[in-house]
């Protein structure tokens, strides 16, 4: 077992909410994490038929059998569930907690929004983090990383990352996506999902990628959507501060786990990402999905973007810090060259950044470390 860098958060903002929701990926370590935190907490799952028919049909008796405090695992099984918890927390002298779990955005934050406003508070827990796994000294190669990704169960078992990731993405699909979009054809689908890896770090095309999946732009629309809702991808979108130019409106598409992007993309040992042709965006990717992590980790919201102009210049990640934007250029390249910090420099001087004392960054995928020129250069290890 992991400890997650979440718990500290956790523990301390859960005293101020009657409700703690928790969402992320399905074996993301929801379940371990909230029952580690809060060990004394009852628990149920609503994966269990008998317990979601009892929620579904007599939520009164849900609760009695189940008292607070209580964690309710899967809580997007029975999403009408939380109209009944509202009116449980609101009851005057109510002093206890409920932990809630989900693995699906869409079916849980319209209901969480709709009834428990102000009454719950929503951490995201992600994989592993790079940070998490140096706990038990995983080895130090980036492609392997890459391709083992972060999902718990991978580490705790020793399993095969080629094999349960496969067999992760097949169940995910034969059940909850199907459920969720009614999929007549999963095969269509499933190269749909394959047609997205393809794309990884790129400009999003929605009639392109309906085109070559045989589908309507309005239909491949809505599956990214499912995918984001189901936490496998998200989108990076641009920075809507122009500076006066002109600049790319369309966002990027990235992958919450890149063990399942590698498998998507049929890559089948951590070796075949050296000669991969989309080597430098999967590796954008891994970097990314850090840095996101980190920030998500620290309960904060994280204001991330992309930049890039009418002339293809381009900031792969920009973070929005309130006063003025934070830019990062992420190179898979092992050696630093001063070229890397033309975008940063060109981009900096659009904003008018100058007496910061960390101009922007730049992260490799080698081991330097340094400061130059008021840019860090950082290796993609101890970023």
């Amino acid at each position: 077992m992991y400890d997650r860098k979440l718990e500290s958060f956790a523990k301390k903002i859960h005293k101020q909410y009657p409700i703690l929701t928790i969402i992320g990926p399905r074996q993301s370590g929801k379940s371990t994490f909230a029952r580690k935190v809060f060990p004394k907490y009852h628990y149920v799952s609503l994966e269990t038929t008998a317990d979601k028919e009892l929620a579904q049909t007599d939520p009164k008796g849900f609760f009695a059998k189940y008292p607070a405090p209580l964690i309710i695992d899967e809580v997007q099984r029975v999403p009408q569930l939380l109209s009944d918890l509202q009116t449980l927390v609101d009851q005057p002298g109510f002093n206890s907690h409920y932990i809630l779990t989900g693995s699906h955005q869409l079916l849980l934050m319209e209901k969480v929004s709709q009834s428990l406003a102000g009454r719950t508070t929503i951490l995201t827990l992600l994989p592993l983090s790079l940070f998490e796994l140096k706990q038990k000294k995983v080895q130090k190669n980036i492609d392997v990383r890459i391709f083992t990704g972060g999902y718990p169960r991978i580490y705790d078992q020793s399993l095969d990352p080629g094999q349960w990731v496969s067999q992760y993405i097949r169940t995910y699909v034969e059940r909850d996506v199907r459920a969720i979009a009614q999929l007549k054809d999963l095969d269509i689908f499933q190269r749909f999902l394959a047609l997205c890896a393809g794309r990884v770090g790129q400009i999003l095309n929605f009639d392109s990628l309906a085109n070559d999946c045989g589908i309507t732009g309005p239909t491949a629309k809505a599956w990214v959507s499912i995918l984001e809702a189901s936490f496998l991808v998200f989108r990076l979108n641009p920075h809507h501060k122009n500076f006066g130019k002109r600049v790319i409106k369309s966002s990027k598409l990235y992958f919450y786990d890149t063990a399942v992007l590698c498998s998507l993309l049929k890559i089948k040992e951590p070796d075949h990402l050296n000669v991969h042709p989309l080597r430098g965006f999967i590796f954008e990717n891994f970097v990314i999905l850090e840095k996101l992590k980190t920030l998500l980790n620290k309960g904060e919201e994280p204001q991330f973007y992309f930049w890039r102009d009418a002339k293809g210049r381009e900031i792969d990640l920009v973070e929005d810090r309130g006063l003025y934007l934070f830019p990062t250029e992420i190179k898979v390249g092992q050696s630093f060259q001063r070229s890397y910090l033309d975008h940063l420099k060109y981009f900096n001087s659009l904003q008018k950044i100058e007496n910061q004392e960390e101009l922007g960054e730049l992260v490799l995928g080698g081991d330097e470390n340094y400061k130059t020129e008021g840019y860090s250069v950082h290796s993609w290890w101890d970023d």
